[in-house]
Formats: structure tokens, sequence, C-alpha cells
């Protein structure tokens, strides 16, 4: 096989090379870190916060080249609790003819203690390379990164003649989507087929994934990213994370629901805006969190005493008051404004795929991607175009 050169892609992003979902970039001498917040919400960011922005989840590199082949050389590092396996960094190349995938399993790894989120080990490892073949010359390419590890990209490879070009905007509609680890899908087998890609893909929209594992939690910063954006359609599927911290009782989520879709309004005025309520969570459906995962894996809830739980939110009564809510406000005139249940994505009938209890497998997120373009976002396509 011919050599292939190296092209630094700190030289081409932002010219030949767009990065997609990605609005800020930790800055290396070896290499850059995509980052899925802008750099102004750096000093706001709570720590596991900011680890999750740094996971690409929905971010690929949108280019063109002449050439047969093209690779992308990194260094990944990957989050694991024991007893877990480290598992592969999988990319996947989408182009006219479909998917391809190629994974690696070098690299960096962070090892949590099951007993102290704060305290880890790192393990370091090294950089590797994942290849591409057969591309048709000319036609857009979108390199998915892997979407539950971190990534420092270091450059792109093409045949020792070839060039890589800016590819034609994507003319699809922007759709952004904002919700918790069931939108960031650290469990999905490929970055493309996160509920969220499989959706985008049937339903003809570009999406941009700002799901953050565990950490939607109504916070302003992502509120005013969504409002600055350039999007078409907007989507936010909150509520699991503040019942599973319990990091709010109803006082307070129902403000800062309220305040959230009004700083989104500020810039986004008839965008059309769904709001997803939480999918089927067996634990938390009538008991409040907080929820950990038990000796099985499995995610349950702590118990409290009554008088100490007055006003803490269970699954059905957030859907209530998201239902409120929406209902509410289309009626002083945000007609844009719909709520979808988060039931009929993934329901109490497909507990089967739901392992822990809390996330779904890899079958599931890919149904959730099939309903949700069948439900909503095939027809918000459709009116937008």
């Amino acid at each position: 096989m011919s050599r292939m050169r190296e092209l630094p892609l700190r030289e081409l992003i932002g010219k030949s090379v767009t990065a997609h979902g990605a609005l800020a970039f930790d800055k290396r001498d070896s290499g850059i870190g995509p980052r899925r917040l802008p750099d102004w919400t750096r000093i706001q960011l709570p720590p596991r916060t900011d680890v999750m922005a740094r996971m690409p989840s929905g971010v690929r590199l949108r280019f063109t080249t002449d050439s047969p082949r093209v690779g992308l050389s990194f260094l990944a590092t990957s989050m694991l609790t024991p007893p877990q396996e480290r598992r592969p960094n999988t990319f996947n190349l989408e182009t006219a003819s479909g998917l391809a995938m190629a994974s690696s399993t070098v690299g960096n790894t962070v090892v949590l203690n099951p007993d102290d989120p704060d305290d880890y080990t790192l393990q370091r490892g090294k950089p590797d390379t994942v290849v591409f073949d057969g591309i048709t010359a000319g036609e857009p390419c979108e390199l998915w990164l892997p979407h539950n590890s971190l990534m420092e990209l270091r450059s792109l490879l093409v045949d020792e003649a070839a060039q890589v070009m800016a590819a034609e905007p994507d003319p699809r509609p922007r759709w952004i989507h904002h919700g918790s680890s069931i939108s960031h899908c650290m469990e999905a087998d490929e970055p493309a087929q996160t509920w969220p890609a499989v959706a985008a893909r049937i339903a003809g929209a570009c999406v941009q994934n700002l799901g953050l594992a565990g950490e939607c939690h109504l916070d302003g910063y992502v509120a005013r990213t969504i409002r600055d954006s350039d999007a078409d359609l907007i989507s936010l599927k909150v509520g699991i994370n503040v019942v599973n911290g319990d990091t709010m009782r109803e006082r307070a989520f129902f403000t800062a629901l309220h305040g959230f879709l009004d700083t989104v309004r500020e810039g986004k005025p008839e965008t059309p805006l769904v709001l997803i309520s939480p999918i089927h969570c067996p634990c938390a459906e009538d008991h409040p969190g907080p929820t950990v995962p038990n000796d099985e894996g499995k995610y349950v809830t702590i118990p409290g005493g009554k008088k100490i739980r007055e006003g803490c939110l269970t699954l059905k009564r957030v859907r209530a008051l998201m239902a409120r809510i929406v209902e509410k406000r289309r009626e002083q005139g945000d007609t844009q404004l719909q709520y979808l249940d988060g039931l009929s994505l993934f329901g109490e009938a497909d507990a089967a795929d739901l392992p822990d209890d809390l996330h779904p497998n890899p079958a599931g997120y890919i149904r959730m991607g099939e309903r949700f373009a069948d439900q909503v976002l095939g027809e918000l396509v459709a009116r937008v175009r």
C-alpha cells in the first residue's frame, strides 16, 4: 500500500474541513480537542460538565477529497468504571454510499473509582490512526468522531498526490438537540447510531447534539448557546437528570424550565421547538431521586423520609409539569412550541432494552431515533424546508 501524507487538522479546521458540532477547541502542541460548548462557557462549567462537553457526540468532520482513502490520526482518552472493560473508540465515515465503520482500542484510559466518582487514575496510551477506503472523488464526506471518548485530533491522511477541499454547505435544515445521557448515548455502538443521529438521517436534518451525560440541569449557558445558534429546529429532552440527581424540587424546576425557554426564545422566537419529557425509568416513575446503581448495576432510588421528600420530583410529576408548561405557553402565543411525551419514544413495553433500568441499549437508541423521526422530526423538516 502506498504511503499517505499527513495534513495537520489545526491547519484545516475552518478552511477545507468543517467540524460540525464543535463550538470550540482545546489547543495543544500535538493536536486539537473539539468541545461542544463555546469558549465563553468554560469558566461556568462544573468539572463533570466540562468532561462531557469534550466528548464529541454528534461531532463530525465535513470535507471532500480526491483521495480514494482517508485516514485520521488521533489520541483518544476513554473512561471506564470497574468492572467494566474499555470499549473501542468507533468512527463512522458517512458518504452518499452509506456508513462505513472503523475502530481502535488504543489510547489513554481514565479508570474511575466506583466508590468515589472524583477519584481516578490515568493509564497513558499511544495515538492511533483509522483509515477508510473506497471513497468516490468529490463526494461530501462526514467523519463522525467517537461519542464516548475525549479526542485529540492530529491529522487527516490522504494519498500523496491528493487534496482535501471544502465540501458544499450542508443543505439540510439545522437541528440542535439538548438532553442528558439518553441523548449523549454513550451506550450506542457507533457515533452515527445515537438516536439523534438516526433520527436526523431518516428525516433529512443536520443535527448538532448537545446531549451531556448527567449534566442536563436547565443550565443558563446551554440556553444561551441554543439562543445564539443558527438552528432551524430545536428539541429539549429534559427532566431525568433533575430527578436522578435530586437537584431541583418542583418549585425550582417549574420556574427554571420557564426561564430556559424564555432565554431560547430571546434569539429564536419563531423556531419550532419540541419539549420532550423523560423516557421510561422504572425506579423513578413514582419515587423521587437521587438514583444510584446497585450491586447488580441496576439504577435504584434512595429512600427518604416523607417530610424530607416534600416537593421532590418523580418522572410522572415531571411529565405533568412539562405538559402544563407547554399548554400555558401555547395559550400565550408560542404556537411553535410543542410537547412530546418521552414514553412515546421509549416506554414500559421497551424495558427489555433498558439493561441498567436507566439507559437504553444500542437497539433501544436506534428505535428511539426511528420513532422521533416518524412522530415529530420528519414533519418539522418538511415545514422549514
